[in-house]
């Protein structure tokens, strides 16, 4: 069973930049899928973007498109996200989610794993 855990939240103003971290305890990291998802205050858990077991194909949701990017170092067990541009919107606690099923998908319950959340606040 892996255990998650995220780092690298913080305040930021509007246009700057965060890198999010995601530790694995599991070796065989590069096993599983992994994906970042985000909760704004009030609002459900949405998808933010999806990196395959090697890191070869990423997915990412419209609304940080050409803002975010997703990569993973299997080597440190490791998945980040790196985001650019940042925008009040952002602002939502992130969660990294790992499973050991191949394929894409984008729907939380397709993740077996969690982290605790990171805290992510851009303000204007």
């Amino acid at each position: 069973q892996v255990q998650l855990v995220e780092s690298g939240g913080g305040l930021v103003q509007a246009g700057g930049s965060l890198r999010l971290s995601c530790a694995a305890s599991e070796r065989t990291f590069s096993s599983y899928r992994q994906a970042w998802f985000r909760q704004a205050p009030g609002k459900e858990r949405e998808f933010v973007a999806y990196i395959s077991r090697s890191g070869g194909f990423t997915y990412y949701a419209d609304s940080v498109k050409g803002r975010f990017t997703i990569s993973r170092d299997n080597a440190k067990n490791t998945a980040y996200l790196q985001m650019n541009s940042l925008k009040p919107e952002d602002t939502a606690v992130y969660y990294c989610a790992a499973d050991p099923r191949g394929g894409i998908t984008f729907y939380e319950y397709a993740y077996d794993y969690w982290g605790q959340g990171t805290q992510v606040t851009v303000s204007s």
